[in-house]
């Protein structure tokens, strides 16, 4: 099969919420740079093998400038993104990025993580024991999933905690390519804009232990620091990509444990020590990972012998290639034990994942809670009967019933 055989749907359909579509392993060995149609309707360029995507997300002629007129839209109405002249807010590459990086990353390194494990857990006990006192069944997503990481980036932004709950549907807006029209889109994007406006000028008046008053006190492009409009969107992105991303990945990581026979599950209640290589496992496992990485090429290249011209848009599937047999050995299999595991699940290159030491550190903390807490934990409802959720660039579960 050539890339001009067939044009597939992308994000391809799959029924399964926790098995990868068919097409990714023939993609991957007969037509690793096809050409699929987005829910936009336009035409993009997927890559599905490891080392193609590996390949684009180190190579800075693939940037992020996806408002370039001859981009492919996303979705048909251009909602579910940041809009254009927000997206460009934050440096896209060279020095003014690292900049940025360095700057921001601070906030995000192991040793700052390794700090902030203690209030995690506590969190985490304190969200266990709400959903205990409710009764079994209950869905872990909603209970444990998505409050435990909007919680912890909202205290490392200084967001007050009575507003935590308005970022679910702010971040979903923005993440999803279906769900919304452009102006639903436009409008939530407004709201969020105005409230993290309100919030910058509210720490720089009254500046606090966290990230955002951080980074206002750092001054601004003149003494080495972010413009306001910089230090704003950087919250919004924040917010954003550092509770949904894994709030979704807890419930689809329990899930892929408790799945089947329940043995993996019980092959970590044996050995907790395998709490860290298992959280690297489900992380290259997930096969609902959601839409993957798009990028622009500013100049002509070549990716697995096919010359992509100036202005194609190209999608990196990480899930895809974190599936890729020539870089893993049996990559079918979750195996528990995987180490090394160079997975691409946190992207690759100057734009991997800011966010990934605390991400590791909240999947982890979610094991260690769980298993202590709740050794009898199982699925409420059979594997088959679980759903995607649809629509959405961050792949996740609609629920995720369990019992104890």
């Amino acid at each position: 099969m050539s890339t001009d055989e067939r044009v597939l749907s992308y994000p391809i359909p799959n029924d399964a919420a926790l098995d990868p579509p068919a097409e990714w392993a023939e993609l991957r060995a007969t037509c690793p740079v096809a050409h699929v149609t987005l829910p936009s309707g336009d035409t993009a360029t997927l890559l599905t093998r490891y080392e193609d995507v590996k390949q684009v997300l180190a190579d800075p002629r693939f940037t992020r400038r996806l408002d370039a007129p001859d981009a492919a839209r996303l979705s048909a109405d251009g909602g579910g993104v940041f809009s254009s002249e927000l997206a460009t807010i934050i440096p896209d590459s060279g020095e003014e990025h690292q900049h940025w990086r360095r700057l921001v990353g601070r906030w995000f390194t192991a040793k700052r993580m390794n700090a902030l494990r203690p209030a995690m857990i506590q969190i985490a006990e304190e969200l266990v024991d709400d959903m205990v006192k409710r009764g079994a069944p209950g869905d872990l997503r909603a209970s444990l999933g998505f409050p435990l990481p909007v919680y912890v980036i909202c205290d490392m932004l200084g967001v007050p905690a009575a507003d935590r709950d308005r970022f679910s549907y702010w971040s979903d807006t923005l993440l999803n390519l279906t769900r919304y029209g452009k102006a639903e889109t436009e409008a939530a994007q407004g709201e969020f804009f105005q409230y993290m406006s309100d919030l910058v000028t509210a720490k720089r008046a009254e500046p606090g232990d966290d990230l955002l008053s951080e980074l206002i006190t750092a001054g601004g492009p003149e003494t080495g620091g972010l413009a306001d409009i910089q230090i704003l969107v950087t919250g919004m992105a924040l917010l954003v990509a550092g509770h949904e991303t894994t709030a979704n990945m807890i419930g689809k990581m329990v899930s892929m444990l408790l799945a089947d026979d329940r043995s993996r599950w019980e092959r970590l209640l044996a050995d907790p020590s395998l709490i860290r290589t298992t959280v690297e496992e489900s992380l290259r496992f997930d096969a609902n990972s959601g839409f993957g990485l798009p990028r622009y090429l500013n100049a002509e290249t070549e990716v697995s012998g096919t010359v992509l011209p100036c202005g194609t848009t190209v999608v990196c599937s990480m899930a895809a290639a974190n599936r890729d047999e020539t870089a893993f050995e049996n990559a079918g299999e979750m195996d528990l034990t995987r180490s090394p595991n160079p997975h691409l699940a946190f992207g690759s290159g100057a734009h991997s994942c800011l966010g990934q030491a605390l991400a590791r550190t909240e999947l982890q903390v979610v094991l260690e809670v769980l298993l202590r807490r709740l050794p009898t934990l199982e699925l409420a409802v059979p594997v088959e009967e679980l759903e995607r959720v649809e629509g959405l660039a961050v792949g996740g579960l609609r629920e995720v019933p369990v019992r104890w």
